[in-house]
């Protein structure tokens, strides 16, 4: 959750090694011999430590002063503030021990309690902490008077919601209104005062800082759980207590425009706001349950996205035979996959590659996520009476070049896309099938004629996402030869790949960030002849491969080879289907 922000030690040459602290200080230049006489005297009156006298007379500043103690204990010192510490791990020691020590727990990282303390190299105190908490202790140094303070302050009723957003900079987050927005003055009396505000604004801004795609705030049974979709995965981040979710609900509800009486039916909304600068839109919505209001936000962040084709990471075969289909005058290209796998990222990219001011380009979506320039967007499923279906009737008379089908779900979208596409206009759209080859079957099974199909069909890209391996713990390994022969891995069996071993930047995941595997079925003309005579999946599939196309299990060993993902993670997007 946390870092320890120590700043840059100052190197002391190796003949002050033994130095005491005063003489290191004076050796280094932070202070004068003149300084040092005078906090020494004051040091015996007031009975201080030397570096609290310092600190006290103004000779010196915290962070010059804790690189030198850092240097002479050889254990880290840190500059302690509210946001350093974990709420939930500091009653893991008791108070009266916290003060007896003068220790305060600070974050625990797999099974590790970190300790801020004023005498860190006090092995006995360390042992103490270690038998109370149950814990291994890693000691780290703190000035005694911060730790005065903030033993007080760690230990009072609402430390969990003012702690975790004290360093959180009031202007980090703006909420984007229109004329018609609630009045924000009212929100203190809905959200029961500024520390719920405090805490969601906190929520929204390590979202984004974190890349999360997804935020959840679901209720417990003793308190609530907040979640974070980072690279496709769930991740724990914060557990306010029980008693703060109806505030923090309340307090998304006002955000998003929800009626905030209403509790047992489910509300859609969306927000728009500013996070240090980047401007963020999310979508909102809520759902009742037995212990009460969960809600899931998705995060819209433009500047985190790319709508680059060229940028994707696609493999340069693979891209060339996007590219062709996107040329075509006419006719129906599929991108498919499982929710979450950016069929909507590359949807939006093929449009921005072949926009221009020369061609009516119209969408239909449910619902719209990132507005596009030269580009007209329909959102439908706001109301009953706006479907897919009947949207495409009345674009197909707005004269449009190219039409883009936010997801084909019925045998009627299905058909007026397949009659759109034969009568001369370019048609894009998603469906969700595990790979190319299923489209066609997809659409056989709704009920469209297979001739139809061959004659309409350009091209299908099935796509998923992959973690990257994080860059801060790349290693090299030898996987077992019977995984890669599961994997019907074709390449040296004895070759070394890569894989991450957890650190604090990733999480302990050994991932951070995604990369596309793409594979993608051109219909050329034996494609169109064999689609044309309902032949069944893996016929399909072979003919695909005759004509040149890669799997996804192919695109994603080639990304392992290149030490882009690991072999686990290849063995998850081979056996998830």
């Amino acid at each position: 959750m946390t870092t320890l922000a120590s700043p840059a030690l100052v190197h002391v040459g190796a003949s002050t090694s033994r130095l005491p602290l005063g003489e290191r200080l004076v050796a280094a230049g932070v202070v004068t011999e003149q300084d040092l006489d005078s906090a020494l005297s004051e040091q015996g009156k007031k009975r201080l430590r030397l570096g609290e006298a310092l600190l006290e007379m103004g000779f010196v500043e915290e962070d010059e002063l804790l690189p030198i103690i850092e240097d002479q204990l050889s254990i880290p010192a840190v500059v302690l503030r509210e946001g350093l510490i974990d709420p939930t791990v500091v009653r893991k020691l008791p108070r009266a021990t916290a003060e007896k020590l003068m220790a305060l727990p600070t974050f625990c990282v797999d099974g590790v309690l970190t300790v801020a303390m004023a005498e860190p190299q006090n092995l006995i105190q360390v042992d103490e902490i270690e038998n109370q908490t149950g814990l291994q202790v890693r000691p780290v140094f703190a000035l005694a008077s911060a730790l005065e303070r903030l033993i007080a302050r760690a230990y009072e009723n609402d430390f969990g919601v003012d702690a975790i957003t004290a360093d959180l900079d009031g202007k980090a987050l703006s909420l984007e209104q229109d004329e018609s927005s609630i009045d924000l003055q009212s929100i203190d009396s809905m959200a029961e005062g500024s520390p719920i505000i405090n805490l969601v604004n906190y929520i929204l801004v390590q979202a984004v800082r974190s890349g999360a795609s997804d935020i959840h705030v679901e209720p417990e049974m003793k308190s609530s759980s907040i979640r974070f979709r980072i690279d496709g995965h769930l991740r724990e981040i914060l557990r306010p207590r029980q008693d703060f979710h109806p505030a923090i609900v309340s307090r998304l509800k006002v955000m998003s425009k929800l009626d905030i009486a209403e509790h047992r039916q489910p509300q859609d909304g969306r927000m728009h706001v500013r996070v240090e600068g980047r401007d963020i839109d999310l979508r909102v919505s809520t759902l009742p349950g037995v212990r009460g209001e969960s809600v899931v936000l998705r995060v819209l962040d433009r500047g985190n996205i790319t709508f680059n084709l060229n940028e994707l990471g696609i493999a340069t075969h693979v891209l060339k035979r996007i590219k062709e289909m996107l040329s075509r005058p006419y006719g129906l290209m599929l991108v498919t996959g499982p929710t979450g796998s950016g069929k909507t990222t590359t949807l939006y990219s093929a449009l921005e590659l072949i926009k221009s001011i020369e061609r009516k380009i119209i969408t239909v979506e449910d619902p719209v996520e990132y507005q596009l320039g030269l580009i007209h967007q329909v959102a439908v499923g706001a109301t009953k009476q706006i479907t897919f279906a009947s949207a495409l009737r009345s674009i197909l008379r707005q004269d449009p070049d190219i039409v883009m089908i936010g997801e084909i779900r019925d045998r009627e979208t299905a058909e007026i896309a397949i009659q759109a596409a034969l009568t001369g206009h370019l048609v894009l759209s998603t469906l969700h099938t595990n790979d190319s080859a299923s489209a066609v079957t997809r659409l056989l099974d709704m009920g469209v004629e297979s001739f139809k199909i061959a004659a309409a069909l350009v091209g299908v890209i099935a796509q998923r996402l992959l973690r990257k391996i994080c860059s801060e713990c790349n290693s090299s390994y030898y996987p077992p030869a019977e995984v890669l022969q599961q994997l019907q891995y074709q390449g040296d069996m004895r070759r070394q790949f890569s894989r991450g071993e957890g650190c604090q930047t990733c999480f302990d995941s050994g991932f951070q960030g995604r990369i596309g595997a793409y594979e993608v079925l051109t219909v050329d003309r034996e494609m169109r002849q064999l689609i044309a005579h309902n032949p069944d999946l893996e016929r399909l599939k072979q003919q695909n491969i005759e004509s040149g196309g890669t799997t996804l299990l192919q695109e994603g060993l080639s990304l392992a080879e290149q030490g882009t993902t690991s072999i686990d993670e290849v063995m998850r997007l081979a056996f998830s289907d």
